[in-house]
């Protein structure tokens, strides 16, 4: 009897999953359970099924994602710390025929870039806008984000976020609802909020993302907003299995998962 080898068994009859083309081959740098790695997935699987990856260009700023462009083969560009939707908003300018998104995180995005990316929603760019959320900055020790839960430690608050102090005084301030804030905005077209702790909720997430690059293919003019509300595991101090429990316990009820806005139209719920 012949021997059977990997190569026999390898058939596209009996492929029930295989890597995305758009990833590379480089190893992620992504702490083992950390939601960065699906999501990178997701997008590379949709730039590939929608056949773009030749004109997309994706924009990455300083945070965990700032080696991105390792991961994907197709053209990156790097931002300063908080500057990639500007940074997108010129190169759809100047070639309006290209995919472009950014992929940032909370630190990034709704701290440092909160100008920009108030003033690229608000004048309604065709772009893909990925946020991924995870209530605290990851790459830099775990410091207190603008999405820092009330009540949650960090490196820079130890006792627990404290949004005032006992006689009223202001303090720490409260999680900033950044996506519900660009939702309001006239110039955003698709703003959903997802996840990635879960198959269901990759599928979910995965839905939208090819929805958002799908507006923006089809010159649906407006910003196109993916929230992913995922974990920081390591700087949560847990492990992946109890981070991903604490995320739907903890942050789904403050950042709940859904459609905030399609077609220019706020969703009523």
């Amino acid at each position: 009897m012949a021997e059977i080898t990997l190569q026999d068994i390898i058939q596209p009859e009996n492929l029930v999953y295989e890597k995305s083309k758009l990833l590379t081959e480089k190893p992620f740098h992504y702490c083992p359970g950390c939601g960065h790695g699906t999501v990178h997935r997701i997008i590379a699987e949709v730039l590939e099924e929608l056949g773009v990856d030749d004109r997309t260009i994706g924009v990455s700023p300083v945070g965990c994602a700032v080696m991105a462009y390792d991961y994907f083969d197709v053209d990156f560009v790097e931002a300063a710390h908080g500057r990639a939707p500007a940074c997108a908003t010129g190169i759809k300018r100047v070639w309006p025929d290209k995919v472009v998104f950014s992929y940032q995180g909370d630190g990034d995005l709704a701290a440092i870039g909160t100008c920009e990316t108030i003033h690229t929603c608000n004048r309604g760019e065709n772009i893909t806008m990925i946020f991924v959320n995870n209530g605290i900055y990851g790459m830099t020790g775990g410091q207190m984000a603008p999405t820092t839960l009330v009540g949650m430690k960090t490196a820079t608050t130890p006792y627990g976020r404290m949004p005032q102090w006992p006689d009223g005084t202001p303090n720490n301030g409260f999680p900033l609802q950044i996506t519900q804030l660009i939702a309001q905005l006239p110039g955003t077209r698709y703003v959903t909020r997802q996840a990635v702790f879960s198959a269901a909720a990759v599928r979910n997430a995965k839905k939208a993302i090819k929805k958002a690059f799908q507006n923006q293919i089809e010159n649906k003019n407006g910003v196109n907003f993916v929230e992913i509300v995922s974990n920081c595991n390591s700087n949560w101090k847990m492990s992946a299995v109890d981070a991903n429990k604490w995320l739907q316990d903890n942050m789904l009820p403050v950042y709940p998962l859904g459609d905030l806005k399609d077609n220019f139209e706020l969703i009523k719920k």
